[in-house]
């Protein structure tokens, strides 16, 4: 998708709101990659991307921004945390399995569009297949009805859906289910090993006819798919179109730069971490993968270390540091009511299942984002995810009343916010002369 920045800031601000230079700063990075693409393959070479840190407190924004722009321009993307790591010579998660991990998110992103290009050719197939089972089992059915009349019958019902829940007895693959066999190790199907030299095993399954289609769908247009150009395609958009966020970086920071005990752990996870930033190449089961152009996006609190606690040679592969602000009132009440996916009107959708149409007043949105503000600012800052705790405690009489057979409006005031939320703020005030 070729978008500009402010055409790629404009579709973030759909989903999250305020935080601007740090959407700019990834809307510029984004930009950056389809002019490096429009290069001759000498330049190109040359040009690599320029990582990110965002700074900021938890529920700012910072994961969602990093996951709707890879979404926005299906590049494949993985968010991994720091903390999960552990440097070589420890049981645990070794630094390459993420870029292991953007593979595997590669190849279901290319698999998935070669799928849709077969489909239609593999259910005209699965079709013909199906009717001809349903057929050999409603055989007793068909008296001195002629075989082709018959046939024809049973697949005008098919494709009317009139057979859907029939319980019918398909041959499918039997895939073995990978294995772990270390922590950290990746996981291997065992079957798979001898996958190339031995027939592929069946096994029967009853199904519903409309369970079967997809089953049978999605093996006949695996037969249709050529595994290794999907492979390579997927390493290619790995290498060159690849999102990498790496949460909770302030963590393996040393704080203070001391030294010594938990310190030295942290370090050496920074410094397995450097080469994969820096360019190298890692081998995974679709072939090495070049790490070089892969665009890592790093986040984290940092409300006890710095940035400047993080090794040098780590902190010089992310020369953009954007901060993200703390949510103020005015950003919850458009968190409350701009996006596409705002809690209210998730909570609207949810309830209109159970027939109760819920609404919100003005001044319920401004209670609610006035005691989000609140709480976060007398307890721990914990950003948008706040709202969800407040949501729940306000509707959770609404939601739990619900379910029956009639038709009936709700409307949320202020005065019903201040009722039932008004011990929150009273609570939350008396905490401040605890000691």
């Amino acid at each position: 998708m070729n978008l500009s920045p402010k055409e790629i800031v404009n579709e973030l601000d759909k989903y999250i709101i305020g935080q601007a230079n740090a959407k700019k700063a990834v809307a510029i990075a984004l930009r950056n990659r389809y002019r490096r693409n429009m290069l001759s393959d000498a330049e190109r070479d040359e040009i690599t991307p320029k990582n990110i840190i965002m700074k900021g407190p938890t529920g700012v924004g910072k994961t969602e921004i990093a996951r709707r722009l890879a979404k926005l321009v299906g590049a494949p993307f993985v968010k991994v945390e720091a903390t999960k790591y552990t440097e070589v010579g420890y049981v645990g998660r070794d630094v390459e399995s993420m870029i292991r991990d953007l593979v595997e998110c590669a190849v279901r992103l290319v698999k998935e569009e070669r799928f849709k290009k077969v489909m239609e050719k593999a259910g005209a197939a699965v079709d013909d297949k199906l009717v001809k089972i349903i057929a050999e089992v409603r055989k007793l059915d068909r008296g001195e009805t002629p075989a082709d009349i018959f046939e024809k019958n049973i697949y005008e019902g098919y494709k009317k859906g009139y057979y859907d829940n029939e319980i019918i007895e398909i041959d499918v693959v039997d895939n073995p289910k990978p294995m772990e066999l270390m922590p950290g190790a990746g996981e291997i199907s065992i079957g798979s090993i001898f996958g190339d030299f031995m027939p592929k095993k069946r096994k029967k399954r009853k199904v519903t006819v409309k369970e079967a289609r997809k089953l049978l769908i999605t093996e006949e247009a695996d037969k249709l798919i050529d595994n290794d150009s999907v492979n390579d395609e997927a390493v290619r958009r790995a290498e060159q179109e690849g999102i990498i966020f790496i949460d909770e970086i302030d963590k393996i920071a040393a704080k203070g730069n001391k030294g010594g005990g938990q310190d030295v752990s942290r370090e050496g996870v920074q410094r397995d971490i450097l080469p994969i930033v820096e360019g190298s190449t890692v081998m995974t089961k679709y072939g090495p993968v070049k790490t070089d152009y892969i665009l890592f996006i790093a986040a984290g609190a940092f409300h006890v270390s710095k940035v400047s606690d993080l090794i040098p040679e780590l902190q010089g592969r992310f020369p953009i540091l954007v901060e993200l602000d703390s949510l103020t009132k005015k950003d919850f009440v458009e968190i409350l009511t701009t996006p596409q996916n705002a809690i209210t009107l998730q909570y609207s959708t949810l309830l209109k299942v159970d027939g109760v149409d819920l609404k919100f007043t003005d001044d319920a949105i401004d209670g609610i984002a006035e005691i989000a503000e609140e709480m976060n600012s007398t307890s721990e800052d914990i950003g948008a995810r706040r709202l969800h705790t407040v949501m729940e405690n306000l509707l959770e009489e609404i939601s739990f009343n619900a379910g029956g057979t009639e038709h009936k409006e709700v409307t949320v005031d202020r005065d019903y916010v201040i009722s039932k939320l008004g011990g929150e703020r009273k609570t939350k005030d008396l905490k401040k002369y605890i000691l």
